[in-house]
């Protein structure tokens, strides 16, 4: 009796995640850290965030539209990087900032270079570094309750250069600081992380070697020694949670290769403390990452595995 098989292209080995519930799972991640940050600056940072999402949603619509393209804002790849970009800001800004942060992510960083999957840097991170750079004064401009601050890096680089180390690791895990909107707790960052690495939406390798990179650097380097409340501060404090866990693993401008991971992971950790502590901005995960994404297709090529069967030469 003869049977009819169909034979299909690859991959033949299917999984039921698509781009839709992978995204959906990184909203959800996120929502402690958009929490607290709405619960510690008000009704401003909520504003914030939502003008970067509506206007991340509305920036892919609109060119995807006139690009006579497929509409595809429902696989929540625009909210991801609307919501990311608002987390990323401080609450202080005007409200133009988050609109023209939003279009460079979306168009200029993310659909001029073939859309989703074709991006050679995380979107928010590079719309982020495009306003730090253009908008210095607004990206830098911090309050707590009212009164004018500073971010806890840009203390501790302040109390270095007089000699003096003060840190609240306390304020830090909790959030009780200044900077912005999503970076602030470090209990919140570390709980959507648990969540993506349960949910195997994203690897260990970039986020355990990044922060462990910066925790080695941290103590060596960091002027005291190798002191416990400095590795700490270097950890929770500043961007790197939110980097580590939600941006460093993007999958399109991170490495593909076990291998190619962990020299991900030690790069941006490496970068992130040599501008921390030589650099002239106290923080250095934004522009550690986007440095680290362009040097993604060289670590792939160097670092891919063997095809199986495949005799060495």
């Amino acid at each position: 009796m003869s049977e009819l098989f169909v034979v299909s292209s690859s991959p033949h080995v299917r999984s039921k995640e698509n781009v839709q519930s992978v995204m959906r799972d990184v909203v959800i991640a996120l929502l402690p850290a958009t929490a607290f940050g709405v619960y510690n600056f008000g009704l401003d940072a909520l504003i914030v965030i939502l003008l970067c999402v509506a206007s991340s949603v509305g920036a892919e619509a609109l060119y995807q539209k006139i690009t006579k393209q497929a509409v595809t804002v429902n696989d929540f790849s625009a909210v991801i990087t609307g919501l990311l970009l608002g987390l990323n800001l401080p609450h202080t800004v005007p409200f133009w900032i988050p609109i023209m942060g939003s279009v460079v992510a979306i168009i200029i960083v993310k659909q001029l270079f073939g859309g989703l999957g074709q991006n050679f840097m995380n979107p928010a991170l590079g719309a982020r570094a495009f306003l730090l750079i253009s908008f210095a004064g607004y990206m830098t401009n911090w309050e707590l309750d009212g009164v004018a601050t500073a971010t806890p890096l840009a203390i501790l680089k302040a109390e270095s250069a007089a000699g003096l180390v003060q840190a609240n690791t306390w304020d830090l895990f909790i959030g009780s600081i200044g900077g912005c909107i999503g970076e602030t707790s470090a209990i919140a960052l570390l709980i959507g992380g648990a969540y993506l690495l349960i949910r195997k939406v994203i690897d260990w390798r970039i986020p355990f070697t990044y922060i462990l990179t910066v925790a080695i650097m941290a103590g060596l380097l960091g002027g005291n020694g190798f002191n416990t409340n400095d590795v700490l501060f270097h950890i929770l404090s500043g961007g790197l949670l939110i980097g580590a866990f939600f941006m460093a693993t993007d999958y399109a401008s991170s490495p593909i290769s076990n291998t190619g991971k962990i020299i991900m992971g030690i790069g941006c950790g490496v970068l992130t403390m040599l501008i921390r502590l030589y650099g002239g901005y106290p923080e250095g995960v934004s522009f550690a990452i986007i440095i680290m994404n362009l040097f993604v297709p060289l670590i792939d090529r160097f670092t891919v595995p063997k095809v199986f069967g495949e005799v060495s030469k």
